[in-house]
């Protein structure tokens, strides 16, 4: 059996791949972010559609976005979104790591855009982060946060991986390490 794909053909973005969404629950704690946005790429013609039909419910339509265009390689002015156009502007002076979500009815909503490329535990943490009520982390404080976990995790393992590869030696107080021989006799003389 033979199979046609027609690639020109329009998608509904929005029903093929879900956003990936972690929002503030509704409180009266005002915070500096309403929740994070973890996309699948950095296409925002691709990334804009799931999310505005993912925020439909909670926050009514969307009706414009801005970010910050240095983690964007391109930013469109316009995206089409269920029949209807979503307007993108831009702005250098905005968080690099913060996109703005405007409606004419709502408001506005500030999410942390989690890199696409994040390794799943980190994006984890930084969606739970970023949902806490009354939050006062910037989208830039939690992102060099998670920068510095990461290389604490690194390290770590670095460590634990050098401890195996010497067979767990000691190591001396100038970092070299010791062999059993310079090791001190216990009282019974075992080492």
């Amino acid at each position: 059996m033979t199979m046609t794909v027609d690639r020109t053909a329009p998608r509904d973005l929005a029903t093929e791949v879900p956003a990936r969404l972690s929002l503030t629950p509704k409180t009266t704690l005002a915070g500096q972010l309403d929740g994070a946005w973890w996309p699948q790429s950095r296409d925002l013609t691709a990334e804009l559609p799931p999310l505005a039909a993912a925020l439909a419910e909670p926050w009514g339509r969307i009706t414009r976005v801005t970010v910050n265009p240095t983690h964007w390689p391109v930013v469109p002015r316009m995206v089409p979104v269920d029949g209807r156009t979503l307007h993108v502007g831009w702005f250098t002076e905005q968080d690099p790591d913060k996109l703005i979500l405007l409606s004419y009815t709502v408001g506005r909503w500030d999410l942390l855009v989690i890199p696409p490329e994040t390794a799943p535990a980190a994006a984890s943490r930084l969606m739970t982060a970023a949902a806490i009520p009354g939050s006062v982390l910037t989208a830039g404080v939690l992102m060099a946060n998670e920068a510095a976990i990461g290389r604490s995790i690194r390290d770590a393992a670095r460590r634990e991986a050098a401890w195996e590869g010497e067979g767990g030696a000691c190591m001396s107080p100038f970092g070299a390490p010791m062999g059993r021989s310079a090791l001190p006799l216990s009282a019974n003389g075992w080492r």
